[in-house]
């Protein structure tokens, strides 16, 4: 397809820049961003209730041990009672059945809330993507959008499958073993609340780093999936250059940077780590010391000492685990605010509150209405400026003239890819920015210079252009377009994989199977964009024949750049600089205007010199043949 090539070339480039830079800012530096997750949580109450409650038991069951504990050092084996170690042994085991049945559960049901969350996430942010304008697509690249969807909701399907588990158990485990030490011995507990803060300063300078270092790690990851992405959809360009070697220092390079980038992040992370280690622990040790001194001056018994220990040690692992839990969860802030980005961003072109209705059954014309269009990537330069066509039901109008004259922003403006900055565009006499633009769409039918060809069958192909199709209208729709003639010579007929791209068909195959897909749409105006400029003779002697059984009836609207395939058009309007500079059938142009003139003779004339060329332009400014 030549969009893009023609009044479009160069134009995403500058905004990507600036796409890049919004999509790549750094945000928010705190788990605010994480709120957002809330409305992909909420659907899931019961779920998450049942987690809490589960989580709660193992909890409990844990810090009763230390209970337990306390109770069998200073009645069993200060009295040397053996009862009481075989009451201590039963209670144990039902405490681990307990503990066993509220683990599984709290696993299952928080997996199956990051799994569940994380499908819904993808579901969302690709039905909001694939609902953004064009303009978003020519001004991003494809790799990173897919880097967010996979890459980031992944990062926050483990976060919400695991570390939200991990942190809330580890929280509870904190709060429940600082809660027992007082409750066990107020006179140790007192030193921990000087020791905390000490503690928590590292989590959360470096929790702060990790998250910065998490975000830029996940952009270069992107940024390697999107060259990765490019490189292989154009492998046959690769090859051709034997650019082979330059592509891989290139993504090794950029794989490199990812690597560097993780590694940060790693570092960041193990830091914290060492810091929670030697901080907690070595907290641990003194109030062993310290509470060791009060079990040897009769203050506290051996038991309180032992049920200390035991919420003490449970209380270091659990601060321990939360400043790694932490780092994930910094992690997925990182990504979650990636997807909240996209997910922030409104297409520009979207259907008015009250849309009006196009008049039933389809009329099948088109108006331009002095229409005055800037790619917003180039506002100093207009792209069509005071244009005015009006094109008439089942009439055929090409549109010619040089490399960006505006042909093709015409038909992005006709499929409302944007709205014009003055003028209007009517489909069916009515403003095409009063429709829908999924209703408007529904009317054209394109048949671009590329087709795109889906990795599926030839059924799928072709119905893409009418989904409820029956298998009998896909076939007629290919018997239209001359395609049945070789898809019904593949190993499994239309049932047969196209190939990715469409590569194993040739050029002609895959623009038959494009106009079979715009023949079963079945189209009140018709958009032809070169459909067979890139053919050799035989191929467009096949194309051009079922394209003239798709034109028969219907309005046409054709991008032409040879012109032995419109002379024969109701209407062929020549353009340059975004204007229409003169109309007319292929003889009163010939006659009439120098532009048109002049592209015929380079077209037509095989052994054109520079003398021929003069004496043409000569020919058509003459008086004689003005007055002609």
């Amino acid at each position: 397809m030549s969009f893009g090539l023609d009044g479009l070339s160069g134009h995403g480039y500058g905004a990507g820049s600036t796409r890049t830079q919004t999509m790549h800012r750094e945000g928010k530096r705190s788990l605010r961003v994480l709120r957002g997750l809330f409305p992909y949580l909420r659907p899931y109450r019961l779920q998450i209730a049942g987690f809490l409650v589960s989580l709660g038991i193992g909890a409990a069951a844990v810090l009763a041990l230390g209970l337990g504990l306390k109770y069998l050092v200073d009645e069993g084996f200060a009295r040397a009672n053996p009862a009481l170690l075989d009451q201590a042994l039963a209670i144990l085991l039902v405490i681990v059945v307990i503990m066993a049945v509220a683990t599984y559960t709290r696993f299952y049901l928080i997996s199956w809330i990051g799994e569940r969350v994380a499908t819904d996430l993808r579901r969302v942010v690709f039905d909001h993507v694939v609902g953004l304008s064009v303009s978003f697509f020519e001004t991003t690249k494809i790799g990173e959008i897919l880097s967010r969807l996979t890459t980031d909701t992944t990062v926050l399907q483990s976060m919400v499958g695991s570390s939200i588990s991990l942190a809330l158990r580890h929280f509870f485990m904190l709060s429940g073993g600082i809660v027992m030490l007082m409750w066990t011995s107020l006179a140790l507990t007192g030193p921990i609340f000087l020791i905390v803060p000490v503690v928590v300063v590292p989590i959360v300078v470096f929790g702060k780093r990790v998250r910065r270092l998490s975000r830029l790690a996940q952009d270069r990851i992107a940024d390697t999936g999107a060259f990765a992405e490019e490189s292989l959809n154009n492998v046959r360009t690769v090859q051709s250059f034997s650019h082979e070697t330059l592509d891989r220092k290139s993504y090794a390079a950029h794989a490199e940077d990812a690597f560097k980038t993780a590694m940060d992040r790693v570092r960041a992370r193990a830091q914290l780590n060492f810091c929670v280690i030697i901080l907690m622990f070595g907290a641990v040790g003194v109030m062993i010391w310290y509470g060791g001194h009060k079990v040897l001056a009769g203050q506290v018994t051996a038991g309180e000492m032992s049920a200390f220990i035991f919420y003490a040690l449970i209380m270091a692992r659990s601060a321990r685990g939360l400043s790694e839990v932490y780092g994930d969860v910094q992690r997925a802030a990182g990504a979650t605010e990636r997807l909240l980005e996209i997910m922030a961003l409104e297409p520009e072109i979207t259907a008015p509150a009250d849309p009006a209705a196009l008049p039933e059954p389809p009329v099948g014309t088109l108006q331009f209405d002095r229409v005055t269009f800037h790619y917003p990537s180039r506002p100093d330069r207009s792209a069509l400026t005071e244009f005015s066509l009006d094109v008439q039901p089942g009439e055929t109008v090409a549109l010619v003239g040089p490399s960006g004259a505006g042909k093709t922003t015409v038909f992005q403006l006709a499929l409302r890819f944007y709205d014009p900055g003055t003028g209007s565009v009517r489909l069916d006499g009515v403003d095409l920015r009063r429709v829908d633009p999924v209703a408007a769409r529904g009317r054209i039918g394109i048949v671009p210079q590329e087709p795109v060809i889906f990795a599926a069958n030839a059924w799928e192909n072709i119905r893409y252009g009418r989904p409820d199709a029956s298998d009998e209208d896909v076939r007629a729709a290919a018997e239209a377009a001359a395609a049945t003639e070789f898809l019904d010579r593949l190993p499994e007929g239309f049932d047969s994989f196209m190939g990715e791209r469409g590569v194993r068909l040739s050029g002609g195959q895959r623009q038959r199977i494009a106009i079979a897909r715009a023949i079963l749409r079945n189209p009140s105006l018709l958009l032809l964009d070169e459909a067979t400029s890139a053919l050799d003779a035989e191929n467009e002697r096949l194309v051009q024949s079922a394209l003239e059984r798709l034109m028969a009836g219907r309005t046409t609207l054709i991008i032409a750049h040879r012109l032995a395939t419109v002379v024969n058009a109701d209407r062929i309007a020549v353009m340059e600089n975004g204007r229409i500079i003169a109309t007319g059938n292929h003889g009163e142009l010939m006659d009439r205007c120098e532009l048109y003139a002049r592209l015929a003779a380079m077209q037509f004339d095989p052994d054109l010199t520079l003398d021929k060329l003069t004496a043409a332009r000569n020919a058509v400014s003459s008086p004689a043949r003005s007055a002609g």
